[in-house]
């Protein structure tokens, strides 16, 4: 800590235990600053404090302080005035009482500092404050003054140092009655139960893990005009804003957003689909047009022409094979009945073998016929 300059030098006064401390500021600002400039050449514009009397500016070390009465009486206060002040809080740091954290509204709470324990004898008085706070698991109210009037601080352990909000009074609060909704809103349990499953799908966070986007954009802005590339362009994007129409259908949205961010499928997603891969998660009427993407539909096509095909080609191999056989018992009567008519071997050889002959040529036709109606099939199945 000694790296770190303090902003207030005084005493934690614990009952009757005074603790001498150091105040440094706990926390850093790590916004950009602008400059301002002449937009017509580039020249810096400053502000000078100067004397309304003399017309001239005067520095830091010959600027003091003084209250302005209703008048316009300046009436000037010095640093001395101030540290001899009949309160305890001048130097002090006095607690008042200590109470469970929750009892103290955020909204009060302002700036945050580190107390540090000056010296080695407030080293034994400073741990036992904080280990006092640990165990009462409570915080201690207290009251100080600090930059010219008196405040309010709540003090609480962060890791093995005592820290110090500082509260604003209660009557700073601004009340909320200028800022509810005028209007009577009735709210609907289903829309509970949906802003609930929003909620629980969101989850927590790691505080760490967040960061200032704006200022890193700010800084890439600015490297870029400084080596004189484009600035970088915005993202694209739909804008958020406007009004909320429909309230469940943003809910419903936005569970189901949030759902596939943290890859968490959705029983819509699998009933669109039919499996958990590939998810795509639409409304209902969205999904007659995913059934008509070809690139789902086509293998189930294409195994129907197969079988289909397939089908018809074992049919036709069956008539073929039923004509077939009907033209050969057909052939064997004539050949029988040509042998019975007439007594000459010669002739009765001639009709059968011609009768072979017709049979064959059947047999090639009808070959050739089944080959030409499965000739379109194997086609269109390939």
């Amino acid at each position: 800590m000694l790296h770190v300059r303090s902003i207030w030098n005084g005493a934690i006064s614990f009952g009757l235990v005074s603790i001498p401390i150091k105040v440094v500021n706990a926390t850093e600002s790590h916004s950009i600053s602008f400059r301002q400039i002449h937009l017509d050449d580039g020249g810096r514009i400053r502000y000078r404090k100067v004397c309304e009397l003399e017309d001239s500016e005067v520095s830091t070390a010959e600027i003091g302080k003084a209250y302005e009465d209703a008048d316009g009486t300046l009436i000037p206060i010095t640093d001395e005035d101030l540290a001899s002040l009949p309160i305890p809080t001048a130097r002090t740091i006095e607690i008042v009482a200590f109470v469970p954290a929750d009892r103290i509204d955020p909204l009060q709470m302002d700036t945050a500092y580190y107390l540090s324990a000056n010296g080695v004898p407030a080293a034994k008085p400073y741990v036992l404050l904080r280990e006092a706070l640990k165990r009462s698991q409570k915080v201690a109210v207290a009251k100080f003054a600090l930059r010219g009037r008196e405040r309010l601080g709540m003090l609480r352990v962060v890791g093995d140092v005592i820290a110090m909000h500082g509260l604003l009074w209660p009557d700073e609060i601004r009340a909320t009655d200028e800022v509810a909704p005028d209007a009577d809103v009735t709210v609907r349990d289903k829309e509970l139960d949906l802003a609930d499953a929003l909620m629980d799908t969101l989850g927590e966070v790691d505080l760490a893990d967040l960061h200032d986007d704006y200022r890193e954009a700010v800084e890439e802005l600015v490297t870029a005009k400084a080596e004189g590339h484009e600035a970088p362009a915005a993202p694209s994007g739909e804008k958020s804003g406007g009004k909320v129409l429909d309230l469940m259908a943003a809910l419903e949205k936005s569970v189901r957003a949030a759902k596939e961010s943290r890859g968490e499928e959705t029983e819509e997603a699998e009933e669109t689909t039919g499996t958990g891969e590939d998810a795509e998660v639409t409304h209902l009427p969205a999904r007659k047009s995913a059934a008509r993407r070809p690139a789902r539909t086509a293998p189930k096509e294409v195994g129907g022409k197969k079988s289909t095909s397939t089908a018809k080609k074992a049919a036709a191999k069956k008539t073929a094979a039923k004509k077939s056989t009907a033209k050969k018992s057909t052939a064997r009567k004539s050949t029988a009945k040509t042998t019975a008519k007439t007594t000459d071997g010669a002739t009765a050889k001639s009709t059968g073998g011609t009768a072979g002959s017709r049979t064959s040529a059947k047999k090639t036709a009808a070959k050739k016929t089944t080959t030409k109606k499965t000739a379109p099939r194997k086609r269109a199945s390939a």
